[in-house]
């Protein structure tokens, strides 16, 4: 991953990288690997994370398909 910092602006630099490595989910998995997660309890968070995909997309769906209200998209300035 790389990082250009223009005129010295480090702030700025610091937050594209932090936003990068939030998209790659950097942090998440830092998260993850901070203690030991039990064989069991992997199992369990895998098939949560599995759940709550299946029922994302089959809300998307439903949108597109005018079965449910769509998100209010906020006012453009």
């Amino acid at each position: 991953m790389k990082i250009l910092v223009r005129d010295n602006n480090v702030d700025q630099a610091l937050r594209v990288l932090k936003k990068k490595m939030q998209r790659e989910g950097l942090f998440r998995e830092m998260k993850a690997r901070r203690a030991y997660e039990k064989p069991s309890e992997r199992r369990n968070r895998e098939k949560a994370d599995a759940i709550r995909r299946s029922r994302k997309v089959a809300r998307k769906l439903a949108q597109r398909e005018g079965l449910l209200p769509s998100k209010k998209r906020a006012a453009a300035r």
